[in-house]
């Protein structure tokens, strides 16, 4: 049954103390569509890191690891201080990692459901959105997944754009796409 196969696909879970390389998990940080997030240490550099752990029912589909290698790929080609850094992808015992910048602090989602936010307080945030995001399009990188829960706000008020795994890659100025094949657009009259 398909939804049964699913939901063991995306629920992988792995304990405390569990080694993926040199990445020894502490807890689970989230979920999301292509896998599950958690809190671990970098046991060569002593440091805190996100492992995004693809699920080993898609461990084998060569189109999930090639869109999860897709993600490491199109975050790696990014160095911007709104944007979450990444720092290496690990395969051990047939587990796939994505090794990232842990960002503490709230998601914008969790900011907007203890109420609406100020003018003083939107503008800086959304400010740095857009400087992300500029970022991204001079690397020809749409986000596609743009949403407040893919947004985190660091206590100093930091802002980090978080989950490029929908990302695409914008097609040079005067390429023909056909339109099944192009990102979701707004005509504008």
């Amino acid at each position: 049954d398909f939804p049964a196969m699913l939901g063991r696909a995306l629920h992988m879970s792995l304990a405390p103390g569990t080694r993926v390389g040199p990445y020894e998990v502490q807890s689970p940080l989230g979920q999301g569509g292509m896998g599950e997030v958690y809190r671990a240490t970098d046991t060569r550099l002593d440091r805190v890191v996100a492992l995004k752990i693809l699920p080993e029912g898609f461990a084998s589909d060569a189109d999930r690891v090639m869109r999860f290698t897709r993600e490491a790929k199109t975050l790696a080609a990014l160095n911007h201080p709104h944007i979450a850094q990444i720092y290496g992808v690990e395969k051990a015992s047939g587990v796939y990692a994505l090794v990232m910048e842990l960002v503490e602090g709230p998601t914008l989602a969790d900011r907007i459901a203890y109420g609406a936010l100020t003018c003083d307080d939107a503008l800086p945030i959304a400010k740095q959105i857009a400087e992300a995001l500029e970022a991204a399009h001079e690397q020809g990188i749409i986000h596609r997944d743009l949403k407040p829960a893919n947004i985190k706000v660091r206590a100093d008020g930091t802002v980090k754009v978080l989950d490029f795994g929908l990302a695409k890659a914008m097609e040079p100025a005067g390429s023909a796409l056909h339109p099944s094949m192009m990102p979701t657009m707004i005509r504008m009259r």
